[in-house]
């Protein structure tokens, strides 16, 4: 499913019914932000989703297991009810406390368009299934999540 483009920021893994996701970042806000591009691309070819229009979404969680779910679940939700691709992200804001962790994030897109946008695969849910979140310290974060078809 990814080529060389994405060399370095997300790979597929194995899976028998699901989109199991291993993204990558030299920090935990760009593993984030591949975590999110690596579920578009499984949706379509993002390299045909134009960067358009802009929104600020902010997410806020107990720990980054659920943030990470909290992330993915927000923009899943949006191209359902608004019909919204996306093709890039970047977290602007990371806030790290004792009981919440919150970022806030800009989100580059386009409405869906059938003619233009191939539809791979339909993501019906985010799950915390084989979920893991590794870092070490501030840099050479992994994520891995499936994404239920």
């Amino acid at each position: 499913m990814s080529g060389k483009q994405f060399e370095g920021k997300f790979e597929f893994l194995e899976h028998t019914a699901d989109v199991y996701v291993r993204a990558f970042g030299v920090s935990i806000k760009e593993a984030y932000e591949n975590a999110a591009l690596a579920m578009f691309e499984t949706i379509t070819k993002t390299g045909k989703v134009a960067q358009t229009e802009e929104e600020i979404i902010t997410v806020e969680a107990e720990d980054l297991y659920a943030l990470l779910y909290n992330w993915l679940e927000v923009l899943l939700v949006n191209f359902e009810t608004k019909g919204m691709l996306y093709s890039k992200f970047q977290i602007t804001d990371w806030v790290e406390t004792v009981d919440l962790f919150k970022i806030t994030a800009h989100i580059w897109g386009e409405k869906f368009q059938p003619k233009k946008h191939l539809q791979k695969v339909a993501v019906k849910a985010v799950t915390y299934h084989l979920m893991v979140v590794m870092q070490e310290k501030e840099k050479n974060a992994v994520l891995e999540f499936i994404l239920d078809i």
